[in-house]
């Protein structure tokens, strides 16, 4: 399984005459996969039930939701930390800064090393591939095999003026 990218031109936001550079963008593709989806996946790897599972899973989400929120940071070894930050307005004197200039909470995931995409990983399973969602348009065009310059080429090789061919002829 390969993730996909598109090429995507951005500016500089911080200069007015900014050049557009073109940088490759990841694509999440399809619905996101959820606790119960997640379950079913290790169920297959388990001797646990579904529902336990589900149950283990449902809990860490409460455990971890009680414990950032009484400010500790969450440590899962060998997968990562989660953590909270603020989006907070500053303010010229100590006294003015209060809990009202918190705008957002957010959620940091910080990932450990063992789950880390590496780029330059040499074992089978761990090697990233991606797959460029722009190539197919390119391919087409390159090889010989899509459509001419007007657009009407048929794998059979006979044009399509857009009328059905007459079975007598």
């Amino acid at each position: 399984m390969a993730i996909p990218f598109k090429r995507m031109g951005r500016k500089d936001p911080r200069k007015d005459d900014g050049v557009v550079k073109f940088h490759p963008q990841l694509v999440t593709q399809g619905q996101s996969v959820d606790l119960d989806k997640l379950a079913y996946t290790m169920k297959d790897k388990s001797s646990l039930s579904l529902g336990d599972i589900q149950s283990v899973l449902t809990n860490l989400v409460e455990a971890m939701r009680a414990a950032l929120f009484d400010g500790k940071s969450v440590n899962i070894r060998d997968f990562g930390v989660f953590s909270l930050s603020a989006t907070t307005l500053g303010v010229d004197k100590k006294e003015d800064c209060t809990m009202k200039n918190i705008k957002a909470v957010n959620i940091n995931f910080r990932p450990s090393s063992s789950v880390r995409p590496n780029l330059t990983s040499t074992r089978a399973d761990e090697k990233i591939e991606f797959l460029d969602l722009d190539a197919p348009k390119k391919k087409k065009t390159e090889g010989g095999e899509g459509p001419d310059e007007g657009g009407n080429e048929k794998p059979d090789g006979g044009g399509d003026d857009g009328e059905t061919p007459d079975p007598a002829a």
